[in-house]
């Protein structure tokens, strides 16, 4: 085999391929579907809303925030450019560094993200977590964290153990 010939899937790869992107594709759809009908927000809006409420005094710098809600800049922008029209987030210069811009959670933010997680948490609970075996979610986080680190090695992920 030359090394310019790929190394197909066997019988048993390809079965474990198909039904992991069948998940990748079905179960963003489904997240986003929820939120949108329970709470008039899709799964993006609702990630920049958890990433801030999380952050010290639920400020975050909009370059940090687009990581962290794993987002383009520029999507990130045009979505705060909507919450802002409900006045979810709120953007200012950064104090330390005018050369950034600072996205904070407003008061109005924080009550739509406390009001829109319950729904959101019982979703992804019986979606993703109560289907498994307790040993199964450890399993699940491992083998997440190995296909991301093959995706960003410089991806750094709190251990919350």
């Amino acid at each position: 085999m030359s090394k310019d010939e790929p190394r197909w899937l066997s019988a048993s790869e390809l079965d474990a391929w198909k039904a992991f992107s069948a998940m990748l594709i079905k179960l963003p759809a489904a997240l986003d579907a929820q939120l949108r009908s329970d709470a008039g927000l899709n799964q993006f809006e609702y990630l920049v809303l958890a990433a801030l409420s999380d952050a010290p005094e639920r400020t975050l710098r909009m370059s940090e925030l687009a990581v962290l809600a794993n987002g383009s800049l520029s999507r990130l922008s045009h979505v705060v450019k909507r919450l802002e029209g409900h006045d979810y987030v709120r953007r200012e210069p950064c104090p330390d560094d005018g050369r950034y811009t600072n996205a904070l959670l407003t008061e109005e933010g924080y009550r739509k993200l406390a009001d829109s997680a319950p729904g959101h948490v019982r979703h992804v609970r019986s979606l993703v977590l109560d289907p498994l075996e307790p040993e199964q979610i450890e399993q699940l986080r491992l083998i997440s964290l190995q296909i991301l680190h093959v995706m960003d090695p410089d991806l750094s992920w709190p251990d919350r153990h």
